[in-house]
């Protein structure tokens, strides 16, 4: 063991210890109570693990861990959508239009509070 070997971090920062069962579990809840989801695999970082985000037709969205590579991957099988690498096709349009649309009304509510 090096001197400072043990201040070397070891993998990505968690922000919490989840448990990936309940991931899987709000993942699932989250895609029966929307239309049209599909899923987008984002890669690790140095903050982060591999997450996914599920975005519905209507452009709403979640993001969530996914377990790695491989449990990104069985989510396709797991939650029966389809699922792609963000980094190969991008974030869709809808998702973008759908934080426009919540941030106009974000900004409506702020400005009725003020009156």
């Amino acid at each position: 063991m090096g001197l400072f070997s043990r201040f070397r971090r070891r993998g990505p920062r968690r922000a919490g210890s989840a448990d990936p069962a309940a991931d899987l579990q709000y993942l699932q809840d989250w895609v029966s109570t929307h239309q049209g989801v599909e899923a987008f695999v984002e890669p690790q970082t140095t903050v982060t693990d591999v997450t996914v985000v599920l975005v519905a037709a209507d452009g709403e969205w979640t993001r969530r861990r996914a377990g790695g590579d491989a449990g990104a991957r069985r989510l396709s099988g797991q939650l029966n959508i389809p699922v792609y690498d963000v980094q190969k096709v991008g974030y869709p349009q809808r998702m973008r239009d759908f934080d426009a649309r919540r941030r106009i009304e974000r900004q409506r509510e702020a400005r009725k509070a003020l009156e």
